[in-house]
């Protein structure tokens, strides 16, 4: 089984939506399909005081990131999902 890493950013729809809110769920979708997950979060200005979350973490190379990121989709507050990186590791 290959592993791969991935970094996804979620957009929030407004300022006053919870980012750690968001994280905590995001982090829930991520666990409920791969347990084994090691997910770092952190958040990037944007603009205006908005601020994006940035999660960064391994993965089974094996698994649809399609499902994961229908599930990151549907977290309230969460405008969009966009995968920035995503690379295998081999070896």
């Amino acid at each position: 089984m290959a592993r791969a890493t991935i970094k996804i950013k979620l957009m929030p729809d407004s300022l006053e939506a919870n980012l750690d809110e968001i994280k905590g769920k995001a982090e829930e979708s991520i666990k409920d399909l791969y347990s084994k997950a090691e997910i770092r979060t952190s958040e990037e200005d944007i603009a205006f005081g908005l601020k994006a979350i940035i999660l960064e973490f391994t993965w089974d190379d094996e698994l649809s990131s399609d499902e994961l990121e229908a599930n990151l989709s549907k977290i309230e507050h969460v405008s969009s999902v966009e995968i920035l990186d995503f690379q295998r590791a081999f070896g």
